[in-house]
């Protein structure tokens, strides 16, 4: 038996598996709106739907799960709402958060300058998953972030 990493080479400890209504659909999204690539996708027992898809944003896999009742499997707009923030780092907050707006992302919050030393805006995708966009600009020290929460909350 071959010698298999228990970690797959391109992957982390961590990856999203996020529930969608409909693989296809929500990729095709996610490669206008984030430059995603496809890296897989695996159709279903009726050999016409997908049921399971992989996809790359940035140096970051995601996987993909399509809506299943039988296995209590539902996205955000079926549960209504979801507590969950997937974060992309990006090199232009702007113009990635413009460009998932252009692409049909439902913006939450505008680009802004954080106090934790981030540009960071918000969006929505068309299956309810939220993205956080952000650019890394600074690197304030502990207390100017409590500073600067602070101010942000009075």
């Amino acid at each position: 038996m071959p010698n298999v990493k228990p970690i797959p080479d391109g992957y982390y400890t961590v990856t999203p598996h996020i529930v969608v209504k409909d693989i296809r659909r929500a990729v095709d999204f996610y490669k206008k709106a984030f430059g995603a690539e496809e890296r897989f996708m695996m159709p279903g027992p009726d050999g016409k739907s997908l049921m399971h898809g992989e996809m790359k944003i940035g140096n970051s896999h995601v996987m993909l799960a399509a809506e299943n009742p039988q296995w209590k499997s539902a996205g955000p707009l079926t549960l209504g709402g979801t507590p969950v923030t997937l974060n992309l780092y990006v090199t232009e907050c702007d113009k990635s958060f413009k460009r998932a707006v252009d692409a049909g992302a439902k913006p939450e919050m505008p680009p802004t300058d954080m106090f934790w030393g981030d540009r960071f805006a918000m969006v929505s995708d068309p299956d309810g998953h939220k993205w956080s966009i952000a650019t890394h600009t600074s690197d304030p020290t502990p207390a100017q972030m409590a500073e600067g929460m602070k101010a942000m909350c009075s």
